[in-house]
């Protein structure tokens, strides 16, 4: 900790010559990136100092244990306890903050929600994902935007693209890809019969045009009437878009929309997001062994979590983490999972990260 710490006094002392140096004053941009730099660094170093300050206070206490009388030796044992709760929570802000930060935390994202193994149930089962998700991005005061849609005539969706715009999205919602599993009494089940069905959860943070360069020729745009949900008024024109990117064979298709224009600028604002993601994944093994929530063939067993109705439980297979909690976790209540898995994940960047972590 005292090596980390000199690094960040070393670097704070950088970050004070940059932000005087005229040529980063008169680049807006720079001085932008180097006062949040050195925000971040000596918002750490304080978080130090306090650390070092409790845990001398954590020393003191101590000291005091040995006391003869056993209602001071009580209230001291309590003192020390507290202290001991504040140091681990202290510790644990720490290292949070020394990890390296996934530059997509911050973004908006895009989530795509598909049944999977179990037919009608299984499309049930994608719209109340989207409605949980919906109540959640609700609470946070993030904004929901649907970008393409295929509803079931009994309120299912067979697929559901949607944009989740907000501070920090990604960085909530990024460990809910993956396969969810439901187990429970359909409605259109007539037997009483328990069953098991699955939907897909894929999560993408926006690519801004930026990020991801695609030139014209290397789209393919079909557009073709619209079907389905869509209403008269948008299948009477050819509004519904189909846009293949030639060089990945990624396919991306809309027609919620009456207008042409908007299925076209939705759907590249979907591919660019998978082409965002692909790129993420080549470009960083880290990324790749730390995305264990990854969509597979949506098979039954490829299961991240799984909804036990009849129990009143669900499960995240991943961390092993059980909560008697489904109604409120339904209704968007989902802070308490959300907590537990960015807890693992920073136990596992640990232990993927050496003893000693450097900061750039």
């Amino acid at each position: 900790m005292f090596e980390r710490k000199q690094m960040l006094i070393y670097r704070k002392e950088q970050l004070e010559k940059l932000l005087l140096d005229p040529s980063v004053q008169s680049d807006s941009t720079a001085l932008q990136k180097y006062a949040i730099a050195y925000h971040d660094v000596s918002l750490l170093l304080q978080k130090m100092e306090q650390l070092a300050v409790l845990q001398k206070q954590i020393q003191s206490t101590d000291s005091l244990k040995s006391d003869q009388d056993p209602e001071l030796r009580e209230m001291v044992e309590i003192e020390a306890n507290c202290l001991r709760e504040q140091e681990t929570s202290l510790h644990a802000e720490i290292i949070n903050m020394i990890l390296p930060k996934d530059p997509a935390d911050q973004r908006n994202i895009i989530m795509e929600i598909r049944a999977a193994a179990g037919g009608e149930e299984a499309a049930l089962f994608a719209a109340e994902l989207f409605r949980m998700y919906a109540a959640y991005s609700e609470k946070k005061g993030w904004k929901i935007e649907v970008l393409s849609s295929n509803p079931t005539d009994l309120g299912g969706y067979k697929e559901l693209i949607f944009a989740v715009k907000g501070k920090n999205a990604y960085s909530r919602l990024k460990f809910e890809g993956g396969a969810h599993r439901v187990q429970r009494v359909p409605v259109t089940e007539s037997s009483g019969r328990l069953h098991t069905s699955t939907a897909t959860v894929a999560v993408l943070p926006e690519a801004e045009e930026v990020d991801i360069e695609i030139q014209s020729e290397e789209l393919r745009i079909d557009v073709y009437r619209a079907s389905g949900h869509g209403g008269q008024g948008v299948q009477k024109t050819d509004s519904a878009v189909r846009i293949t990117h030639l060089p990945s064979g990624l396919v991306v298709t809309c027609q919620d929309e009456r207008s042409q224009l908007q299925n076209k600028e939705r759907a590249m604002t979907i591919l660019r997001a998978r082409l965002l993601d692909r790129a993420r994944q080549a470009q960083s093994n880290t990324i790749v062994s730390n995305r264990r929530l990854q969509v597979k063939g949506g098979e039954r067993s490829e299961k991240i979590r799984t909804y036990n109705f009849p129990q009143n439980r669900i499960t995240d297979h991943r961390i092993g983490l059980d909560l008697h909690s489904l109604p409120q976790v339904m209704d968007g209540d989902l802070e308490e999972l959300f907590q537990a898995l960015q807890s693992q994940d920073i136990k596992e960047r640990l232990e993927e990260e050496s003893s000693k972590l450097s900061i750039s």
